[in-house]
């Protein structure tokens, strides 16, 4: 029940990240649209400034669940598989503690912008907290992705992101390698 909770969190999360950058295409044309018109459009520069980082923060913790991360695995394909085991959970370890604090810095910075009021400075003045607060929801979730992968590991299975790549692969399928 667990498992299929955060995969679906991960899904959804994945999802919102792809409807961002869909909502940015629909603003860039619509700013084109309406500059033929002398409509003023420079507040979109900054809606889509913040949709660009909801976009790469809300979907890491999907694209690292599906090896759609940039990883080294050139060391880990030549050694054995018990080195390959104590190399993939140190990696894991280090992955963790790394994104916990960036979790922690993130949270605490949306925190403080929510504390003091700050507010936007471009053309549209929005409490910055909004925009920020997706910067720490996909770090928080892709911190939990990382532990989620870790604790696979622990218990002797094969991370996700390897199993689904290693799925594709047996299909044939070798477009996320290029």
């Amino acid at each position: 029940m667990l498992r299929r909770f955060l995969d679906r969190l991960y899904l959804a999360a994945g999802v919102l990240g792809a409807s961002c950058i869909a909502l940015i295409c629909v603003l860039m044309i619509a700013q084109s649209i309406m500059r033929e018109f002398g409509a003023r459009t420079g507040a979109i520069n900054d809606i889509v400034a913040w949709l660009c980082a909801a976009a790469a923060f809300l979907a890491m913790a999907y694209a690292f669940k599906n090896g759609d991360f940039v990883r080294v695995t050139l060391l880990l394909e030549k050694v054995k598989p018990a080195h390959r085991r104590a190399l993939e959970i140190l990696s894991l370890v280090i992955g963790s503690v790394s994104t916990a604090y960036l979790a922690w810095s993130a949270c605490l910075f949306t925190y403080e912008s929510w504390e003091f009021n700050d507010i936007a400075q471009g053309l549209l003045p929005l409490p910055m907290w909004i925009p920020q607060m997706t910067f720490a929801v996909g770090s928080v979730l892709l911190l939990v992705a990382v532990v989620d992968e870790l604790v696979i590991v622990l218990r002797g299975g094969v991370p996700t992101f390897v199993r689904v790549v290693e799925e594709r692969h047996a299909r044939g399928d070798f477009s996320s390698d290029i």
